[in-house]
């Protein structure tokens, strides 16, 4: 540390300690002002300078240092200054307070302040980026977060000083106000009885209000500066127009509809998107597929010697289509439309806030909600477009089976299909960069998916990179790079299935139009209700994010439906608190709430309560024995932060948890309703059982045991 960052360190120690030292906090207080009312009345009288000046004086000293008191020193201007006076001095003293306090922060408590404050800071720096002085106007109109963390955060920023100075005056005046007047309110004050006072009720009242009046104005003005240049219609064809008909855009249109708006869905593709038609169902029709040729090969383990069957790989694909044809009309046209949902088959483009073009002729509407999903990523590797290759929505094409799969990355798209196509015969190889598969889950959780891979058959090629792909002598050949000691090794294939993410869906409709903000990872951004920059323009679902499920997509149109047609009396914040998700490998892995890892990654205080699938009566009558049921609780309490499920049937057991978590109950609860014998869903009951047990109140059964030796005579 330099010299003067020491030293004003040091002065800023010494005026603290001075101010707490003295008992000065102690009189900053409504206490000390109904006490002292008369004689500081009588000081501000005679010497109403002076008295000013070292009310301005304390006032800056508390908020530059961030001292508690700011507020109340603010009703205490009211009270012995007026509204007029105490408006002004109050105000200036605040607004040179803070940016004294953003000046401090930002010459000696940067990286002070990064490390405690790096949550809050990473929203602010976001807000300050794509806004600037308006986000500090936010801010300071309607606070999100308290006074003190604005002020140090925006140090960390590269807002200028001064524009931080007047941004601050003038976002806080209407505030100040507020609690100006209510503090000559209370200064007025000489008997209970005033207490009831209308005019103190007013104020009191105001006080209440002003975050929700200030919080509508802010966003009338907001909108204005979102709408420059865009001329709104006087009437509108439509309540809400939804850009695509997978399964974010199906149910916006379905809510939509059952409250009787008038909406239309666009889809150019094919009804139901990529669940239906390339992602969901047709990989779940698959694994079933794959997991009875499973089976089959563990038949003597059942009982059975000469069990056989003989896989028709086209036939299996053929099934595949046939389910996809079986679900298809709950996600059809004709389903929709006699719901009431005009369904247009076209490719939409947005041309303005109110306006989306398709099939030749424009539909003016309220809202837009874009649910254009995403496609897979395919890097852009020398040779790969030489070599049959295939992505999660192409492989559902394929009619001969590959001798040789390679399949290239170890997320959930790539370990699911990975094993399934080893079940149904082909010797898969699978590569992925990183030390192990599924990293989004913990290592205990991974590691046993990556031990049924291995004993179905598949060959993992973990730390390794996918660098070229060649045709030699006719046969697919990768070279790939190991990322522990640089060694190169080619890998022979018939066929490569690219599984390595999606990217989301943001060109060709008019994102570029309305200047839509789009994050790093590509997503369109959006608010924590869904919407984009443009208030009446929103986005679900994969093109979005943050979470790429089905159930994700269905979640948040809720949020986005309601949101868009009743926002103008109440908005709701999308909530992935008890969100879960799951990997349909064998064993499965579902997961809701926090892993290990992340609550350990983020500070969050846990216990673990674990209990061995193994263990469970069902399970080894199954020959299923294998898995574990991870629940995360809050220290010495019930309370559940996450629960992770390995093993048979994990998804449908993670439902249990969901509920629990969604309506707060807690293991108590779980293991006090009764479960059938023999059942999977046991494991969760003997899991609560497990906690329970390590939480006895020990001192108390110890009592208990003395009481029952003392009935035995």
């Amino acid at each position: 540390m330099s010299r003067k960052r020491l030293l004003l360190l040091l002065i800023i120690a010494g005026l603290v300690a001075a101010f707490f030292g003295s008992g000065l906090h102690q009189h900053i207080s409504l206490d000390t002002l109904k006490a002292q009312q008369q004689s500081l009345e009588a000081l501000v009288s005679a010497q109403p300078l002076l008295s000013g000046a070292l009310y301005v004086l304390v006032y800056v000293i508390v908020a530059a240092l961030s001292l508690p008191g700011a507020a109340l020193l603010t009703l205490i201007g009211g009270a012995l200054f007026g509204l007029g006076w105490g408006l002004l001095l109050a105000s200036v003293a605040s607004t040179l307070g803070a940016t004294l306090a953003m000046l401090i922060s930002r010459f000696l408590l940067q990286s002070w302040v990064q490390q405690h404050f790096s949550q809050r800071l990473e929203r602010i720096n976001r807000g300050i980026e794509r806004e600037g002085a308006f986000y500090l106007f936010a801010l300071r109109l309607v606070p999100a977060f308290p006074f003190f963390v604005v002020n140090l955060a925006m140090g960390l920023t590269r807002l200028p000083a001064r524009t931080f100075w007047w941004v601050s005056q003038i976002g806080m005046l209407p505030g100040t106000l507020v609690y100006v007047n209510a503090g000559r309110e209370l200064g007025q004050l000489d008997s209970l009885a005033g207490i009831l006072s209308p005019s103190l009720l007013g104020a009191f009242v105001l006080l209440g209000l002003f975050p929700l009046l200030a919080r509508r104005l802010l966003a009338v003005v907001k909108a204005r500066q979102v709408y420059r240049g865009w001329q709104k219609p006087t009437r509108f064809d439509r309540n809400l127009v939804v850009i695509g008909a997978g399964s974010g855009g199906l149910v916006s249109a379905y809510i939509a509809a059952a409250v009787k708006a008038d909406v239309s869905l666009i889809e150019k593709h094919a009804m139901g998107g990529d669940c239906l038609n390339t992602g969901c169902v047709p990989s779940k029709a698959l694994i079933r597929s794959a997991r009875l040729a499973a089976e089959v090969r563990k038949a003597p383990e059942l009982g059975f010697s000469h069990a056989q069957a003989q896989v028709d790989f086209a036939a299996v694909m053929e099934r595949v289509q046939r389910v996809i044809k079986q679900i298809e009309p709950h996600d059809s046209i004709e389903r929709y439309t006699d719901l009431g949902v005009d369904v247009i088959t076209g490719e939409a483009r947005i041309t303005s806030p109110w306006h989306v073009e398709v099939a030749g002729r424009s539909i003016s509407t309220r809202n837009i909600i874009i649910a254009a999903g995403a496609r897979p990523f395919v890097p852009e590797l020398p040779g790969l477009d030489s070599v049959p290759m295939v992505t999660s929505d192409t492989v559902w094409n394929l009619r001969e089976q590959p001798r040789r799969l390679l399949v290239l990355g170890g997320g959930p798209i790539g370990c699911e299909l990975a094993l399934a196509f080893q079940q149904l015969g082909s010797q898969v190889i699978q590569v992925e960069r990183g030390a192990r598969l599924l990293p989004r889950e913990d290592a205990d959780a991974s590691e046993l998916v990556m031990n049924s891979l291995r004993s179905a058959g598949v060959e993992l090629r973990l730390r390794y990179q996918a660098e070229t792909f060649e045709l030699r002598d006719g046969v697919p050949t990768v070279q790939c790079r190991s990322l522990d000691d640089d060694s190169i090794v080619d890998i022979e294939f018939d066929c490569v299935l690219v599984a390595l993410g999606r990217v989301a869906n943001t060109s060709g409709y008019g994102v570029d139009t309305l200047d839509l903000a789009i994050r790093d990872n590509g997503t369109l951004e959006t608010d924590e209700y869904l919407a984009t920059r443009f208030p009446n323009v929103y986005a679900v679902g994969d093109v979005t994010g943050p979470y790429q499920f089905t159930h994700a997509a269905s979640h948040q149109a809720w949020y986005a439906a309601v949101n868009a047609l009743f926002g103008t009396f109440r908005r709701f914040k999308a909530d992935y608190r008890v969100l879960p998700h799951c990997t349909f490998t064998d064993p499965e892995v579902a997961r809701v709430g926090l892993s290990e890892t992340e609550a350990t990654a983020q500070g969050i205080a846990f216990e673990v309560t674990r209990y061995g699938i193994d263990d469970l009566d069902r399970a080894i009558a199954d020959e299923a024995a294998e898995g574990f049921v991870k629940v995360l609780t809050v220290p010495g309490r019930d309370r559940i932060l996450g629960v992770t499920i390995v093993g048979a049937h994990a998804g449908e057991l993670i439902a249990e948890y969901v509920l629990a978590m969604k309506y707060n109950l807690g293991l108590n609860k779980i293991l006090g309703t009764v479960h059938s014998y023999p059942t999977l869903s046991e494991a969760n009951k003997y899991a609560a059982g497990e906690w329970k047990r390590a939480h006895q109140p020990e001192r108390l059964l110890q009592w208990v045991a003395r009481f029952h030796a003392w009935r035995r005579g």
